[in-house]
C-alpha cells in the first residue's frame, strides 16, 4: 500500500480527495501548510506527495525545493488556472506533473499510479528492453523514458507526465496522424473520460514548451477534424 501525503489549506479538497484516495487503496496523511507537512516528513517520508502551490506558514514551492534536496519521490501540484508561471517554475524546480483546480479525482489518481508506476521502474531497474522504455531520437529530438528526459537539439524540455507520453506517441511514427481517440487513449486511462479539447490543450501546451526553447520548432502538425502527426526535424 503506497503512502500518499497530500498537502492543502483546503479542508473540503483534504477531505474528499484523501476518502477518493483511500478508496483506492492508498494510505492517505493530510497536512493544511507546508511547514507541518515537512515536520512530519523528517520522521517518516511518505511514497509520493501531492501539493498545493500556495498555503500558508509554507508554500507549494518551498516545500518543494526543500524535499528535492533530500528525495525524489514523486510530487504534483494542485494549481489554480492563473499559476502557469509557477508551474513551470515548479517543474524545473523537480516537480514531476501539475493538474489545475478544479480537478477530476479519477484524473488526479490515475497520474499518481503513472508515477508511481514510473518510480518502480527506476528504483527497482527491472526494465524489459523496448520501443516504450529506449531511448528515442527523432532529428533534433532526444527523449528518454526512463528518465523522463527530453532535449531538443541539446537542449533541455521540462515536460508533464501527460505532455511526455503525448509526445513520445506521436513521434513513435513519424508521418502517421493520431487521432484525438488514440491519444486519449495514451495519456488516460479507459475509465477516464476527457473530451477532444482536453487533448488539444495539452497539445497547445507542448507546443508552447518546445518555442521556449526553439521558436522555429513546428514538428507536431494538426490536421484539422483529424488529430496530430509528428514530421521530423
Amino acid at each position: 500500500m503506497s503512502k500518499i501525503a497530500l498537502v492543502d489549506d483546503d479542508r473540503n479538497i483534504l477531505t474528499s480527495v484523501s476518502i477518493c484516495l483511500e478508496a483506492e487503496g492508498f494510505e492517505v496523511e493530510t497536512y493544511n501548510d507546508g511547514q507541518s507537512a515537512l515536520d512530519a516528513f523528517h520522521r517518516k517520508m511518505p511514497d509520493m506527495a501531492v501539493l498545493d502551490m500556495k498555503m500558508p506558514r509554507m508554500d507549494g514551492m518551498e516545500l518543494l525545493q526543500r524535499l528535492r534536496q533530500k528525495t525524489q519521490m514523486p510530487i504534483i501540484f494542485l494549481t489554480s488556472k492563473d499559476d502557469e508561471i509557477d508551474e513551470v517554475l515548479g517543474l524545473r524546480m523537480g516537480a514531476d506533473d501539475y493538474i489545475k483546480k478544479p480537478f477530476s479525482q479519477r484524473l488526479l489518481v490515475e497520474r499518481i499510479r503513472a508515477l508511481l508506476r514510473r518510480q518502480d521502474v527506476l528504483q527497482n531497474g527491472e526494465v524489459e528492453e523496448s520501443e516504450e522504455n529506449k531511448l528515442m531520437v527523432r532529428g533534433s529530438l532526444e527523449m528518454d523514458p526512463l528518465r523522463h528526459s527530453v532535449t531538443w537539439k541539446g537542449k533541455d524540455v521540462t515536460l508533464t507526465v501527460t505532455e511526455f507520453l503525448l509526445l513520445q506517441a506521436l513521434a513513435q511514427r513519424p508521418g502517421y496522424v493520431k487521432s484525438r481517440d488514440q491519444l486519449m487513449d495514451v495519456a488516460y486511462d479507459d475509465q477516464v473520460y476527457v473530451d477532444d479539447r482536453t487533448i488539444d490543450s495539452h497539445i497547445k501546451r507542448l507546443r508552447k514548451k518546445m518555442r521556449a526553447v526553439d521558436e522555429e520548432f513546428s514538428s507536431i502538425e494538426t490536421l484539422y477534424g483529424i488529430g496530430y502527426k509528428y514530421n521530423e526535424a
